[in-house]
Protein backbone atom coordinates (compact mmCIF):
# COMPACT_ATOMS: atom_id res chain seq x y z
CA UNK A 1 0.00 0.00 0.00
CA UNK A 2 1.40 3.39 -0.97
CA UNK A 3 -0.34 5.28 1.85
CA UNK A 4 -0.45 3.85 5.37
CA UNK A 5 -2.48 4.79 8.44
CA UNK A 6 -1.52 4.06 12.04
CA UNK A 7 -2.71 5.21 15.45
CA UNK A 8 -0.77 6.19 18.55
CA UNK A 9 -3.31 7.07 21.21
CA UNK A 10 -5.19 10.19 20.06
CA UNK A 11 -2.84 10.70 17.10
CA UNK A 12 -3.37 9.39 13.57
CA UNK A 13 -0.14 8.88 11.64
CA UNK A 14 -0.51 9.00 7.85
CA UNK A 15 2.58 7.86 5.94
CA UNK A 16 3.44 7.96 2.27
CA UNK A 17 4.87 4.52 1.55
CA UNK A 18 6.74 4.54 -1.72
CA UNK A 19 10.32 4.78 -0.44
CA UNK A 20 11.92 3.44 -3.62
CA UNK A 21 10.55 6.53 -5.41
CA UNK A 22 11.27 8.93 -2.51
CA UNK A 23 7.51 8.89 -1.93
CA UNK A 24 6.87 10.76 -5.18
CA UNK A 25 3.13 10.58 -5.47
CA UNK A 26 0.56 9.71 -8.09
CA UNK A 27 -3.04 10.90 -8.42
CA UNK A 28 -4.17 7.66 -6.78
CA UNK A 29 -1.99 8.27 -3.73
CA UNK A 30 -3.33 11.77 -3.33
CA UNK A 31 -6.94 10.56 -3.53
CA UNK A 32 -6.20 8.01 -0.79
CA UNK A 33 -4.64 10.75 1.33
CA UNK A 34 -7.79 12.83 0.96
CA UNK A 35 -9.90 9.90 2.16
CA UNK A 36 -7.71 9.30 5.21
CA UNK A 37 -7.55 12.99 6.11
CA UNK A 38 -11.33 13.30 5.97
CA UNK A 39 -11.78 10.13 8.01
CA UNK A 40 -9.36 11.47 10.63
CA UNK A 41 -11.19 14.76 10.76
CA UNK A 42 -14.51 13.02 11.34
CA UNK A 43 -13.26 10.55 13.99
CA UNK A 44 -13.99 11.87 17.51
CA UNK A 45 -11.22 9.75 19.02
CA UNK A 46 -8.58 11.46 16.86
CA UNK A 47 -7.14 14.61 18.39
CA UNK A 48 -4.30 15.36 15.98
CA UNK A 49 -2.70 14.12 12.76
CA UNK A 50 0.94 13.46 11.86
CA UNK A 51 2.03 13.39 8.21
CA UNK A 52 5.27 11.65 7.24
CA UNK A 53 7.00 9.49 4.64
CA UNK A 54 8.68 6.09 4.65
CA UNK A 55 12.41 5.72 4.14
CA UNK A 56 14.67 8.70 3.48
CA UNK A 57 12.10 11.11 2.05
CA UNK A 58 9.01 12.94 3.17
CA UNK A 59 7.78 13.40 -0.41
CA UNK A 60 9.74 14.20 -3.56
CA UNK A 61 6.63 15.67 -5.17
CA UNK A 62 4.90 14.61 -8.36
CA UNK A 63 5.86 11.33 -10.02
CA UNK A 64 7.09 12.79 -13.30
CA UNK A 65 6.43 9.51 -15.06
CA UNK A 66 2.72 10.23 -14.65
CA UNK A 67 2.69 13.84 -15.85
CA UNK A 68 5.27 13.61 -18.64
CA UNK A 69 2.66 11.99 -20.87
CA UNK A 70 0.05 14.77 -20.61
CA UNK A 71 -1.12 15.72 -24.12
CA UNK A 72 -0.21 19.37 -24.88
CA UNK A 73 -3.74 19.91 -26.22
CA UNK A 74 -5.53 18.23 -23.33
CA UNK A 75 -6.46 21.21 -21.16
CA UNK A 76 -8.98 19.09 -19.24
CA UNK A 77 -6.19 16.78 -18.07
CA UNK A 78 -4.12 19.74 -16.90
CA UNK A 79 -7.12 21.21 -15.05
CA UNK A 80 -7.93 17.85 -13.44
CA UNK A 81 -4.36 17.60 -12.21
CA UNK A 82 -4.59 21.02 -10.53
CA UNK A 83 -8.03 20.19 -9.10
CA UNK A 84 -6.56 17.08 -7.48
CA UNK A 85 -4.03 19.16 -5.60
CA UNK A 86 -6.73 21.67 -4.66
CA UNK A 87 -8.76 18.88 -3.03
CA UNK A 88 -5.71 17.53 -1.23
CA UNK A 89 -4.57 20.88 0.10
CA UNK A 90 -8.08 21.72 1.27
CA UNK A 91 -8.35 18.34 2.97
CA UNK A 92 -5.37 19.36 5.11
CA UNK A 93 -6.47 22.94 5.67
CA UNK A 94 -10.05 21.92 6.50
CA UNK A 95 -8.98 19.75 9.43
CA UNK A 96 -10.09 21.35 12.68
CA UNK A 97 -7.46 19.23 14.44
CA UNK A 98 -3.75 20.08 14.65
CA UNK A 99 -1.51 18.69 11.91
CA UNK A 100 2.20 18.04 12.45
CA UNK A 101 4.57 17.12 9.60
CA UNK A 102 7.39 14.74 10.48
CA UNK A 103 9.78 15.81 7.73
CA UNK A 104 12.15 12.84 7.73
CA UNK A 105 13.97 13.60 4.47
CA UNK A 106 13.62 15.41 1.17
CA UNK A 107 10.44 17.47 0.73
CA UNK A 108 10.36 18.88 -2.78
CA UNK A 109 7.86 20.42 -5.19
CA UNK A 110 4.28 19.61 -4.28
CA UNK A 111 5.63 17.45 -1.44
CA UNK A 112 7.26 20.59 -0.04
CA UNK A 113 3.98 22.45 -0.38
CA UNK A 114 2.18 19.61 1.38
CA UNK A 115 4.59 19.87 4.33
CA UNK A 116 4.05 23.62 4.56
CA UNK A 117 0.30 23.06 5.00
CA UNK A 118 0.92 21.42 8.37
CA UNK A 119 0.51 23.58 11.45
CA UNK A 120 3.94 22.56 12.75
CA UNK A 121 6.89 20.88 10.99
CA UNK A 122 9.62 18.89 12.71
CA UNK A 123 12.72 17.77 10.82
CA UNK A 124 16.44 17.07 11.14
CA UNK A 125 19.63 18.72 9.92
CA UNK A 126 19.90 16.51 6.83
CA UNK A 127 16.45 17.39 5.50
CA UNK A 128 16.35 19.03 2.08
CA UNK A 129 13.39 21.26 1.27
CA UNK A 130 12.49 23.39 -1.72
CA UNK A 131 10.56 24.06 -4.89
CA UNK A 132 12.54 22.65 -7.86
CA UNK A 133 9.59 22.41 -10.25
CA UNK A 134 10.97 25.06 -12.62
CA UNK A 135 13.96 22.78 -13.29
CA UNK A 136 11.53 20.28 -14.85
CA UNK A 137 9.78 22.93 -16.92
CA UNK A 138 6.81 23.11 -14.51
CA UNK A 139 5.69 26.60 -13.39
CA UNK A 140 5.51 26.95 -9.61
CA UNK A 141 2.13 28.59 -9.03
CA UNK A 142 0.55 26.90 -6.00
CA UNK A 143 4.10 26.77 -4.66
CA UNK A 144 4.17 30.56 -4.57
CA UNK A 145 0.97 30.52 -2.51
CA UNK A 146 2.31 27.89 -0.09
CA UNK A 147 5.58 29.75 0.49
CA UNK A 148 4.41 33.35 0.52
CA UNK A 149 3.21 33.73 4.11
CA UNK A 150 6.26 31.93 5.49
CA UNK A 151 9.04 33.30 3.30
CA UNK A 152 7.75 36.63 1.99
CA UNK A 153 8.29 37.98 -1.53
CA UNK A 154 12.08 37.93 -1.73
CA UNK A 155 12.67 34.35 -0.59
CA UNK A 156 9.57 33.03 -2.36
CA UNK A 157 10.91 34.50 -5.59
CA UNK A 158 14.32 32.93 -4.96
CA UNK A 159 12.89 29.47 -4.25
CA UNK A 160 10.42 29.56 -7.14
CA UNK A 161 12.92 30.75 -9.77
CA UNK A 162 16.12 28.95 -8.75
CA UNK A 163 14.66 25.62 -7.66
CA UNK A 164 17.30 25.30 -4.94
CA UNK A 165 16.83 23.07 -1.92
CA UNK A 166 17.90 24.05 1.60
CA UNK A 167 19.05 21.82 4.43
CA UNK A 168 17.47 21.58 7.86
CA UNK A 169 19.27 24.38 9.68
CA UNK A 170 18.44 26.95 7.01
CA UNK A 171 14.92 25.58 6.72
CA UNK A 172 14.43 26.14 10.45
CA UNK A 173 15.90 29.64 10.27
CA UNK A 174 13.48 30.53 7.47
CA UNK A 175 10.46 29.09 9.27
CA UNK A 176 10.02 26.16 6.88
CA UNK A 177 10.68 23.88 9.85
CA UNK A 178 9.37 24.61 13.32
CA UNK A 179 11.99 22.56 15.15
CA UNK A 180 15.07 20.42 14.51
CA UNK A 181 15.71 17.11 16.28
CA UNK A 182 18.05 14.18 15.71
CA UNK A 183 17.61 12.26 12.46
CA UNK A 184 16.24 9.20 14.19
CA UNK A 185 13.93 11.21 16.45
CA UNK A 186 11.76 13.02 13.92
CA UNK A 187 8.66 10.81 13.95
CA UNK A 188 8.71 10.30 17.72
CA UNK A 189 9.08 14.04 18.29
CA UNK A 190 6.23 14.79 15.87
CA UNK A 191 3.94 12.28 17.59
CA UNK A 192 4.83 13.71 21.01
CA UNK A 193 4.08 17.22 19.73
CA UNK A 194 0.80 16.02 18.22
CA UNK A 195 -0.23 14.39 21.51
CA UNK A 196 0.50 17.64 23.32
CA UNK A 197 -1.69 19.54 20.85
CA UNK A 198 -4.42 16.90 21.07
CA UNK A 199 -4.60 17.55 24.81
CA UNK A 200 -5.48 21.22 24.33
CA UNK A 201 -9.11 22.45 24.52
CA UNK A 202 -10.52 21.15 21.23
CA UNK A 203 -13.01 23.98 20.73
CA UNK A 204 -10.39 26.71 21.03
CA UNK A 205 -8.07 24.83 18.67
CA UNK A 206 -10.83 24.34 16.09
CA UNK A 207 -11.89 27.98 16.18
CA UNK A 208 -8.31 29.18 15.93
CA UNK A 209 -7.65 26.94 12.96
CA UNK A 210 -10.90 28.12 11.42
CA UNK A 211 -9.67 31.70 11.47
CA UNK A 212 -6.31 30.71 10.03
CA UNK A 213 -8.17 28.89 7.25
CA UNK A 214 -10.22 31.99 6.47
CA UNK A 215 -7.03 33.95 5.93
CA UNK A 216 -5.78 31.38 3.40
CA UNK A 217 -8.95 30.29 1.59
CA UNK A 218 -9.24 33.20 -0.87
CA UNK A 219 -5.52 33.12 -1.69
CA UNK A 220 -5.67 29.38 -2.39
CA UNK A 221 -8.68 29.78 -4.68
CA UNK A 222 -6.88 32.53 -6.59
CA UNK A 223 -3.74 30.38 -6.81
CA UNK A 224 -5.65 27.38 -8.18
CA UNK A 225 -7.38 29.53 -10.82
CA UNK A 226 -4.03 31.03 -11.85
CA UNK A 227 -2.38 27.60 -11.88
CA UNK A 228 -4.96 26.27 -14.33
CA UNK A 229 -4.28 29.11 -16.77
CA UNK A 230 -0.52 28.96 -16.42
CA UNK A 231 -0.20 25.19 -16.55
CA UNK A 232 -2.49 24.98 -19.57
CA UNK A 233 -0.19 27.41 -21.38
CA UNK A 234 2.91 25.59 -20.19
CA UNK A 235 1.72 22.15 -21.25
CA UNK A 236 0.44 23.50 -24.56
CA UNK A 237 4.02 24.60 -25.30
CA UNK A 238 5.27 21.07 -24.68
CA UNK A 239 8.17 22.34 -22.53
CA UNK A 240 7.23 20.50 -19.29
CA UNK A 241 6.80 17.22 -21.18
CA UNK A 242 10.19 17.63 -22.87
CA UNK A 243 11.99 18.51 -19.65
CA UNK A 244 10.35 15.71 -17.65
CA UNK A 245 11.12 13.17 -20.36
CA UNK A 246 14.74 14.34 -20.44
CA UNK A 247 14.95 14.03 -16.64
CA UNK A 248 13.48 10.54 -16.66
CA UNK A 249 15.85 9.41 -19.41
CA UNK A 250 18.82 10.80 -17.49
CA UNK A 251 17.73 9.05 -14.31
CA UNK A 252 17.46 5.78 -16.19
CA UNK A 253 21.12 5.85 -17.32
Amino acid sequence: MTVLLDRDGPVTVISLNRPEKLNAWTAGMRERLIELLRESGAAPEVGAVVLTGAGRAFCAGQDLGETAAIDPDDHAASDAWIDGFDRLYRAVLDLDKPVVAAVNGVAAGSGFQFALLADLRIGHAGVRMGQPEVLSGIPSITGIWAMWNILGRAKTTEFALTGRLVHGAEAERLGLLTRLVGEGEVLAAAIAQAKELAGLPAGAVALTKGRLRELEREALADSVAAAKKVHAAAYASGEPQREMTRFLKGRGK
